[in-house]
């Protein structure tokens, strides 16, 4: 499975604070039908995002039903991304017997 998509950057306050971007729904519908042969725990989906010339590995979380993709550091620095900004998102994901073309 691989798309891109266009989301919005926002800014999760818990106890370890992340930036995020929310899957739009007919995407994480998609990703929930392959959880199952994709998934290492907890809902998780491993994947490689790139956002600009930023690229790197790392897991979709589930939430609300839908799944979100955590923007690391290195990657808003490196982009110049902050919260409220709207990014184009790539996602490849793939599992084994699944092509990245799925």
């Amino acid at each position: 499975m691989d798309f891109a998509f266009t989301g919005t950057v926002w800014f999760w306050r818990g106890p370890a604070p992340w930036h995020f971007v929310t899957v739009p729904d007919g995407a994480s519908d998609g990703l929930a039908a392959i959880s199952l042969a994709v998934s290492y725990g907890w809902g998780m989906i491993p994947a490689t995002v790139r956002i600009g010339a930023s690229e790197w590995p790392t897991a979709l979380w589930p939430k609300d039903g839908g799944y979100i993709v955590p923007v690391k550091a290195w990657v808003r620095e490196a982009e110049g991304i902050d919260v409220d900004d709207v990014v184009t998102v790539r996602l490849m994901v793939a599992a084994h017997g699944l092509s990245s073309g799925s």
